[in-house]
Order: structure tokens, then C-alpha cells, then sequence
């Protein structure tokens, strides 16, 4: 299974990034993962600049959810919503759509962020993404992770990520069958 993960935080030292980048590094059976790390790229959303050809950053970003079997995002919240640059990249494949039909798990670096994951999903269900229950869930982290390695150094949050990322490939491969 090709795992796509996206942190919606552009912040270096973002505890988001860290669990995103550490999920990479886990060896999960049967599951390929690879980090997208051009939200920052994108330009603003405009219906009237969506052609043909797309941005070549949309059209990367586009082409990653292609060949994604299955999506998992990590994001923090700002004011009780998502960061603008993660809902301007969804805006850009509203209409392409991407994430028709595709398994996504949702992470979350803090359980106050209740706002950001709810209004991530809601947005994913509107673009008929197929939400994986199990796939869902927040990091226990023992202290704010300052990058991928002190992730994989809590072995809590290494559970949680790794019952996140069988949860997807299990859902796929059910999918198939």
C-alpha cells in the first residue's frame, strides 16, 4: 500500500511534522510511505487559475494523492480551525478529485485540537473521502517531540501511529478483496 502523509503545520520544530516524519520511518508490513512536503508551495486558491495545464506545484500535489492508496494527515489547530495552508491545498482538488473514495486517517499531536480534526473530516467527507474510523486518532506524546526521532523514542506514540497506519493498510486491502 502507498501511504501518502501530510502534516498541515509548516512549522519547523511543528509536533505535527514530527509525528508525520516519524510514521515514514516505521516499518508498517506492506505499507510504503512517503512525506508530501510542498503544501507551502501552492498558490492561493483562485477557481479561475485551475487549468489545464495546472500549476506544476498543483499538479505535484494532485499526482501524489493519485498514486496514494490511502492518506494520513497530522495537523494542528489555529482558532479553532485548520491552518489556511492545508485548507488551500484541499481547495485545489475539491474539484479534481483526489480523494474520491480514498481511505484517510487523521492524527493529532494534542487532544485540545478537537476543532481542526473535526473540521478536517467534515471537509474529507464532503469530498467523498472514505474516513477509516480506526484510523483516527491522538498521539499521546510524553513531551513535545522536538523532530521525528524523539517520536520514535516514545513508544506510546509509536503504538498509537503504527495501529494508525495498520488500520489504513487493513482497510485497503479489505477495500480490495
Amino acid at each position: 500500500m502507498n501511504l501518502l502523509l501530510v502534516s498541515g503545520s509548516l512549522r519547523g520544530a511543528s509536533s505535527n511534522s514530527a509525528l508525520i516524519r516519524a510514521a515514514a520511518q516505521l516499518s508498517v508490513p506492506d505499507v510504503v510511505s512517503v512525506v508530501f512536503e510542498g503544501i507551502g508551495a501552492l498558490p492561493h486558491f483562485n477557481p479561475d487559475l485551475d487549468g489545464d495545464p495546472a500549476d506544476v506545484h498543483v499538479q505535484r500535489w494532485r499526482d501524489a494523492l493519485r498514486s496514494a492508496d490511502a492518506v494520513l494527515f497530522s495537523t494542528p489547530e489555529y482558532a479553532h480551525g485548520l491552518p489556511g495552508t492545508l485548507k488551500n491545498a484541499l481547495d485545489w482538488v475539491v474539484g479534481s478529485g483526489e480523494f474520491l473514495y480514498k481511505p484517510v486517517g487523521l492524527l493529532n499531536a494534542s487532544a485540545a485540537s478537537t476543532y481542526a480534526q473535526a473540521s478536517l473530516h467534515e471537509t474529507l467527507s464532503v469530498m467523498m473521502a472514505e474516513m477509516v474510523p480506526d484510523a483516527i486518532a491522538v498521539v499521546p506524546l510524553a513531551t513535545r517531540p522536538a523532530g521525528p526521532r524523539a517520536v520514535l523514542q516514545d513508544q506510546p506514540a509509536v503504538d498509537v501511529i503504527t495501529s494508525v497506519m495498520t488500520a489504513l493498510h487493513r482497510y485497503v486491502v479489505d477495500k480490495q478483496t
